[in-house]
């Protein structure tokens, strides 16, 4: 009798620890050790200025919602909304850069908007009210959908509705500017719902992944001209590099039954098979011959192994994730890591609604 009580006990221990395993996500706890602050703000190191952007708050929010991690949901939420957004995101866009600006001054570097960072930062708060049932976030989430619309959305002629990089410095009409890395196609999915230029945006999105990427290769920026369409080669060749790895990160999460994602896969299939070709995906692409230019970090390899699903690089790219992880100088590999890697480790999926399928687990849930 004493064995099987012993027995027992092993068994609801070994459960009890592989619970708790399950509710830690190890490398967003050492993420936030290496560049979050007590108060909630993302620090980039590289910078002398010991930066912070609007896109590393909404990077960490989505990750703090994967790792059902409310306590870090708030501080983010909360330092981004009092020092980027002037103390509330219902009525500012967040300023995309906060710094050191002398020795005695932190302060906004920068006043423009990032609407990459909005868009993810409208998307963490539309599902963390969904999922934790917070109604608060969600009201928050809709008033700064709403800004974005106004602020960093344009009826570009020839197109239709476009998402600008931010709301000043990219609509000098009859040209626009644009990154294909800005908008991820389950982000856009998830707001176009509501009522507003997103449901039209996702064709017209769709049509700037693909038609900007005639070899394959997703550019980092590119220019549309009235009259004229895109401008694939200008003054210097188009390159695709920190900014485009982006687009295959975004592609590769899609749900597989999002009618958006095939095509995008199938257009960008050159990039798959250079990386398999040479075992790193590459640093830069030249857009109009595809041809490239030095290896890509390791958050690059990051990015690739939801694109690479089925693909045999992905295994090369795990192992190289696995055996060189981004150190606590590389807060831009890192962010991608997160993302790679945790959906490669099936943390979180999304449904072709753009919503998040977290791997909490029910013990999970109750120890929040």
């Amino acid at each position: 009798m004493t064995f099987w009580k012993g027995a027992l006990l092993s068994g609801l221990l070994v459960v009890s620890l592989s619970t708790q395993a399950s509710c830690n996500w190890p490398e967003w706890e050492q993420f936030k050790k290496e560049y979050v602050s007590d108060q909630g703000r993302v620090i980039d190191p590289s910078d002398v200025r010991k930066i912070t952007t609007s896109e590393g708050q909404s990077y960490a929010l989505f990750f703090a919602l994967v790792a059902n991690d409310k306590k870090a949901f708030a501080q983010l939420l909360s330092w981004t909304e009092n020092n980027l957004a002037q103390g509330s995101l219902k009525n500012h866009l967040p300023a995309w850069l906060w710094g050191r600006k002398d020795e005695n001054t932190w302060t906004v570097l920068d006043t423009n908007s990032a609407s990459d960072a909005d868009m993810w930062i409208v998307w963490s708060l539309l599902e963390a009210g969904r999922l934790w049932d917070m109604p608060v976030y969600t009201r928050l989430g809709l008033r700064l959908l709403k800004r974005v619309a106004k602020e960093e959305v344009a009826n570009v002629p020839g197109l239709g509705y476009m998402l600008l990089p931010g709301k000043t410095g990219f609509n000098h009409a009859p040209r626009w500017r644009f990154n294909p890395g800005y908008l991820p196609p389950q982000v856009l999915s998830r707001v176009a719902r509501y009522s507003g230029p997103w449901g039209a945006m996702r064709e017209t999105n769709q049509r700037l992944l693909l038609e900007t990427s005639p070899k394959g290769f997703v550019p980092d920026w590119v220019d549309w001209v009235e009259g004229e369409g895109w401008q694939l080669r200008d003054k210097e060749p188009l390159v695709g590099s920190y900014d485009a790895i982006r687009a295959y990160l975004w592609a590769g999460m899609m749900a597989n039954n999002d009618p958006h994602k095939a095509s995008l896969l199938k257009r960008w299939q050159p990039m798959a098979e250079m990386t398999a070709q040479s075992g790193l995906p590459p640093e830069h692409v030249f857009i109009d011959t595809g041809e490239r230019k030095g290896d890509g970090p390791v958050g690059f390899s990051a990015s690739l192994l939801p694109f690479l699903q089925g693909n045999k690089a992905q295994e090369v790219q795990r192992l190289r994730v696995l055996e060189h992880p981004p150190q606590s100088d590389a807060y831009f590999s890192y962010v991608l890591t997160l993302f790679g890697q945790g959906w490669d480790k099936q943390r979180f999926r999304f449904n072709a609604q753009g919503e998040l399928i977290p791997d909490w687990g029910q013990a999970c849930v109750n120890s929040q």
